[in-house]
């Protein structure tokens, strides 16, 4: 019996005329309204003609993100028509289908919908379609709009499209869908918001850690809720199963007779889901502690409180790495909003946050768009079989970022189901019709070949969902844990199921709910499969792992830690049963925030030839002429050939014959790496190298650049046929300047004469020129510059030199550029400072007229000559 009170009295149908008014005109219209209006029931009836009202009979596709939310959407619908989910409202999701002939409105998943529509893109007999929850921004859900969208420009300009948003994000739906928004206006009742701060020092999620004390502190507010508001469920939300299951047991632990304490979580049992949705029996109040599948699409019955620990997971790919996780962060803006309008769905209520009231401000308004956060690779490949395969033509609100689709790519072409040119091959076609990421369609496709059909099921069964932490880490393990639980816990039922429909698959061809086309590329590009062989379960387990997941073969290197042949290291837990294992495939692993290596979640034994046939693309023998830092104590070049997989070496052998050409470059790039300090500077080199430094910076060309960037790249010119570092420290660089020199121009000549190693002085001292410095140095004793009116110049008398003035004990007593400048003005203060130290040798009061001497005032007269002054 139709329960027509409760469908006129959904606030959403005075919207309906506006919503038939835009799909007549525009073919598309954003539905923007509160939760609890109607939109994803009312509007599907009204507009399949199920109500009575003269609408002609359509039929409807609705679409959600979440298989809890697709079959309560439907059993609600069929509840309001008076009937069972299977009639005129039906669902499909993945592993249960309940509709028949008569089915007028469908509910099914957003990956359901995308399966359709690479099987059928036309989607023959489906008048409308409605995008429900778009604001959550789920990748299946954005890819499967922009495919509608491509489908009503190309192929069915008649096909109706409605976007559903419960979020102030509705200009953006509606420029991508060209259509009006329409607004529904809401009778949500009050909701009165208090905000209970956990104590001073929780520390911040991070990774899949969440303190301890704020769980313990959510639990409090639970407690404190049921206390303070007197009537009505409590709905706490969490951010994932393990923070349920922990402050459920706090709440049991503590003893509360007053409430029963209920998990609603997508892991959970469709009858467990079922029997939280359906609502209280009118007796004990309900305490539901649930995850994000709750924030929006459904409706608690008898909620009045909301619990928010304001926390979230959403996906991050670490695409360096190789390695995907779930990531606790703060709940956005407009989730706060959605979690707490569940308080006011059908009577006033209460919101908890379990935050300060200034945080508020510092949350982001959206959370991120899968799309831009994800692993693309499943994306990648659903645009392939499409025939766009860098989704570029793809009416998206976001486009995917190019690291992560080139990762994506670079994985469908290791799996075989993309060509080089991104094209989806006939592979590829298959593997996106199982309904598997493509990593497990790979395994499963092959595993089958190589184990059989059966177990290859169980095994990939086991990876499309992680096993609960209490089946322990080796996943071999975790296998006959399944099969002995197949009906006795909700993962064992859902295990058990999905090996059906794999096993299914692989039987019938793969054309079951979840298909698609293969078209969008050439036959060719299926990987072989490892050769059929006799393996245990566990043997079997680590192949197929393998398979999935070859960059994440890992070798041991010590203790628990693992190598992986993408070159990111890997740690077993402390009390792993795999500890000890050589090689490990590694099926579930996550970074910690900090760490330096990733932590093990799940993972298989495996031995050295499985994973060489698993990775049998990442083997590699090649030869390695190069210059190594690491040989000795400043690098050698290393001639080798290495066996490796990925970033494990297997092997490593001395190469008999090098050609010499690779050597001589091995200790070019050594050189350049290191600098010229790698050649032999024997003094004349230094000092050759100065002069011509010199020369050009005083000249310029035609006098050659030795500075160590000039000579590093010139040096495949001037090094000779060097073989190793010792080559290279026995290199005649004074050779090499040498034939640098100007020789051409005969300008090679004057170099004595422009940077003369010496100079005579007045003295007759030939002293030497120091062109470390600019301008060059002449360190002389003062009395050996008697009678020396002008500084010494050369470089073509462009250049004076610097004077460096002596004692008689050779300590500085000036520096001059200027010798006339100095004789008249500095020259009597050194004297004065100095007659009285050094009595023994000539300070003349006039130095320009005396002569100029190496000796003391004894020895100069003794050779003839009389004392020039004191």
């Amino acid at each position: 019996m139709r329960r027509t009170g409760e469908l006129a009295g959904l606030p959403i149908g005075e919207a309906l005329p506006r919503v038939r008014a835009a799909l007549a005109e525009c073919g598309a219209a954003v539905v923007h309204a509160p939760p609890g209006t109607g939109k994803t029931t009312l509007i599907p009836l009204a507009l399949a003609g199920l109500l009575g009202d003269g609408e002609p009979a359509r039929t409807v596709l609705v679409a959600e993100p979440r298989r809890m939310a697709a079959r309560s959407a439907a059993r609600r619908m069929a509840w309001l028509l008076g009937e069972e989910p299977g009639g005129s409202v039906g669902f499909t999701v993945r592993g249960e289908r309940r509709a028949g002939p008569r089915t007028r409105v469908e509910v099914v998943t957003t990956g359901v919908l995308l399966q359709r529509l690479q099987r059928d893109q036309e989607l023959a007999g489906v008048d409308v379609v409605l995008m429900d929850e778009c604001h959550e921004r789920h990748l299946d859900a954005d890819t499967a709009l922009a495919f509608l969208l491509d489908v009503r420009a190309t192929l069915r300009p008649d096909l109706r499209l409605i976007a559903a948003s419960a979020t102030q994000d509705s200009a953006a739906w509606a420029r991508l869908l060209s259509a009006p928004v329409v607004h529904g206006s809401g009778t949500g009742h009050p909701v009165e918001t208090r905000y209970a701060p956990p104590p001073s020092g929780v520390r911040p999620a991070h990774g899949t850690w969440v303190d301890p004390a704020l769980l313990r502190h959510v639990a409090a507010t639970v407690r404190e809720a049921l206390e303070t508001v007197p009537e009505g469920d409590v709905l706490c939300f969490l951010p994932g199963v393990g923070e349920i299951d922990r402050v459920g047991a706090l709440l049991g632990g503590a003893g509360d007779p007053g409430a029963e304490v209920l998990s609603l979580h997508g892991r959970a049992p469709a009858a467990a889901q079922d029997a939280v949705l359906r609502g209280g029996g009118g007796g004990r109040r309900r305490v539901i502690l649930s995850t994000a599948v709750a924030e929006s699409s459904l409706t608690v019955p008898g909620v009045r409180v909301v619990i928010d620990s304001g926390l979230a997971r959403e996906p991050r790919m670490d695409h360096a790495r190789g390695l995907g996780s779930l990531a606790t962060v703060r709940v956005s803006r407009a989730g706060a909003d959605q979690r707490a309008g569940r308080a006011g769905r059908e009577a006033p209520g209460v919101a908890f946050r379990c935050w300060p009231r200034g945080e508020d401000a510092g949350r982001p308004r959206e959370a991120s768009p899968e799309i831009t956060v994800a692993d693309l690779t499943a994306f990648a490949l659903q645009a392939a079989c499409w025939g766009d395969p860098g989704a570029a033509g793809l009416a998206l609100l976001d486009v995917p970022p190019r690291g992560a689709m080139t990762a994506a790519h670079d994985t469908l072409r290791a799996v075989g189901a993309v060509d080089e040119a991104g094209r989806a091959t006939a592979r590829g076609g298959r593997m996106a019709r199982l309904g598997l990421h493509p990593r497990l369609a790979r395994a499963l496709l092959d595993g089958a070949a190589a184990v059989g059909p059966q177990l290859a099921a169980e095994i990939v069964a086991l990876l499309s969902e992680e096993p609960p932490r209490e089946y322990g880490d080796d996943a071999a393990e975790a296998l006959r844990r399944a099969r002995r639980r197949r009906g006795g816990d909700a993962y064992g039922a859902r295990w058990a199921a999905e090996v059906r429909r794999l096993r299914a698959l692989l039987g019938g061809g793969a054309g079951q709910e979840g298909g698609g086309r293969a078209g969008g590329g050439p036959a060719g590009g299926a990987r072989s499969a490892p050769r059929p062989r006799s393996l245990g379960d566990d043997e079997a387990v680590g192949l197929v792992i393998a398979l999935a997941q070859p960059e994440r073969i890992g070798r041991a290197r010590g203790g628990a830690s693992y190598l992986m042949l993408a070159g990111t290291g890997a740690e077993l837990g402390g009390d792993s049963a795999l500890r000890g294992t050589p090689w490990l495939a590694v099926a579930v692993a996550d970074r910690p925030v900090g760490a330096a290596s990733a932590r093990v979640r799940l993972a298989a034994a495996l031995d050295e030839r499985t994973a060489l046939e698993a990775a049998g693309a990442l083997h590699e023998l090649r030869e390695e002429v190069r210059w190594d830092a690491a040989q000795g104590a400043e690098g050698d070049v290393v001639a080798r050939e290495v066996e490796s997989l990925g970033a494990v070496r297997l092997a490593v052998r001395a190469l008999p014959r090098p050609a010499p050409e690779r050597l001589r470059a091995a200790a070019l790039e050594g050189l350049r790496r290191s600098g010229p300090g790698l050649l032999r500077w024997t003094e004349g080199a230094v000092s050759l190298r100065r002069r011509l430094g010199f020369l050009h910076r005083a000249l310029g060309e035609p006098w050659p650049d030795v500075s160590d960037e000039a000579l590093l790249a010139r040096a495949g010119e001037w090094l000779g046929a060097v073989r190793s570092r010792a080559d290279l420290a026995a290199t005649d660089v004074a050779a090499m300047l040498t034939g640098l020199l100007p020789w051409a121009s005969g300008e090679a000549a004057r170099l004595a004469e422009l940077a003369p190693e010496r100079i005579e002085v007045p003295s007759g001292s030939r002293v030497r020129i120091d062109y470390e410095q600019y301008p060059p140095v002449l360190a002389v004793k003062v009395q050996e510059m008697f009678g020396a009116r002008e500084t010494p110049r050369i470089a073509d008398g462009r250049v004076a030199v610097r004077v460096h003035l002596l004692s008689p004990a050779g300590r500085p007593a000036a520096v001059t550029s200027d010798l006339g400048s100095f004789w008249q003005n500095g020259y009597p203060a050194v004297r004065a400072e100095l007659r009285g130290r050094y009595p023994k040798h000539p300070w003349p009061e006039d130095p320009v007229s005396a002569e100029a001497t190496r000796h003391t005032k004894a020895r100069q007269a003794a050779r003839g000559r009389g004392p020039s002054g004191s």
